[in-house]
């Protein structure tokens, strides 16, 4: 494959993030920079097509959960990431998000909520929740440590 290539189609998955994260709530970036424990600033270098710099695909999964990729999206960033990074996600060192990190297990959890009758409502309580659960995690991992 041509460097040029890969560019192009780093690019393509670049824009795809890009355009999921314009599309959600303030705050997004903060939570995705906070999730995979890097700040701000790297967010806004994995997010910019100009950049050639790959994403890990360690993060990748952590990104669809924060990002809330929909289906055809996911499919789309993952048809031009594994062309522009072969074999990346099923190599020996990629690592799902329920893998250990740092010596930590996540898991995953269905709630049913009510429908708020409103997108935006509805949103709000779902964020609400997710952090309230980002940050109690937070608390109890602090708590094994001391």
């Amino acid at each position: 494959m041509t460097t040029d290539l890969k560019a192009q189609l780093v690019a393509q998955y670049k824009q795809i993030l890009a355009e999921m994260l314009s599309n959600r709530p303030s705050g997004t970036r903060q939570r995705l920079a906070t999730m995979l424990r890097k700040n701000r600033s790297f967010i806004s270098q994995i997010s910019n097509p100009s950049y050639a710099t790959p994403i890990p695909a360690r993060h990748l999964d952590i990104i669809f959960e924060v990002c809330h990729f929909s289906e055809k999206a996911r499919r789309d960033f993952l048809n031009y990431y594994d062309q522009a990074h072969p074999g990346r996600r099923h190599g020996p060192n990629y690592q799902h998000h329920e893998a250990h990190r740092e010596g930590l297990r996540f898991r995953r959890m269905m709630l049913y909520l009510p429908d708020l009758g409103s997108s935006e409502a509805n949103k709000e309580l779902d964020d609400l929740i997710l952090e309230t659960a980002r940050r109690l995690s937070h608390l109890l991992q602090i708590s094994e440590r001391s």
